[in-house]
């Protein structure tokens, strides 16, 4: 399954099991210094960054590449919601000759199969990118259990792409969310979209981590990224 139809499969049930995601959303708006008024999102889903915000704003455009997460976004004269793949060469013409006080992103920039393209590019339509990512070590025990590799990037890759184009402040935190069974935990990773796809838990790799996964909680590894300046 790929990542899209992993989250457009579970769109409607999705702020049912995005703990984690809410909690950086929440974090993500709270940090933020300034009220902009003109806002990029990428990666918006059904809101969870929007819902955030109270402040009056001007303009606010939400990318999403899952039609059924944009069709859930909170709708409204000022606001844009469109349906993209931000890895897209259309994406990338949809906001050429745009300008944007910020850009926000949460959970959603880790899939990129080329992040360095998108930040350069984000580089030249705003000075400023508030996002959270996160990072291969989610889900690092799991991946240790049934040696997978994780589909999502690196720490490291992560900074290297976002310090090409600006100065950036990082700050890294493991989530751990506790469950009070192992079905519960289970049911969590298929039903979050979290697993991105993957097919780490596959029939061969469900029953391993049946048997061996002693852990009564996930961990969640996610960068915050803050944009100072531009290089």
């Amino acid at each position: 399954m790929s990542i899209k139809n992993e989250f457009s499969k579970h769109a409607n049930e999705y702020n049912n099991h995005n703990i984690i995601q809410q909690i950086i959303a929440k974090s993500l708006i709270r940090e933020l210094k300034n009220k902009p008024k003109k806002i990029l999102e990428l990666g918006c889903g059904s809101g969870q960054i929007f819902n955030h915000i109270n402040w009056p704003i001007d303009f606010y455009k939400a990318i999403d590449f899952s039609a059924e997460m944009c069709e859930l976004h909170p709708k409204h004269s000022n606001i844009e919601v469109k349906c993209f793949d931000f890895d897209t060469k259309e994406f990338l013409n949809e906001i050429k000759d745009d300008s944007y006080d910020l850009v926000l992103s949460s959970s959603s920039l880790q899939w990129s199969k080329n992040l360095d393209k998108i930040i350069k590019n984000l580089s030249f339509i705003t000075k400023e990118i508030n996002a959270v990512l996160f990072t291969s070590n989610t889900f690092k025990s799991i991946q240790n259990i049934t040696n997978t590799k994780s589909p999502i990037l690196c720490e490291s890759e992560i900074k290297k792409a976002f310090s090409h184009y600006y100065t950036c402040e990082f700050e890294t935190i493991m989530y751990k969310l506790e469950f009070e069974n192992k079905k519960d935990l289970f049911n969590y990773i298929k039903n979050s979209g979290v697993s991105g796809g993957s097919k780490i838990l596959d029939f061969k790799n469900a029953k391993k981590l049946y048997k061996e996964y002693k852990l009564n909680y996930l961990e969640f590894e996610v960068i915050f990224v803050k944009t100072v300046s531009k290089v």
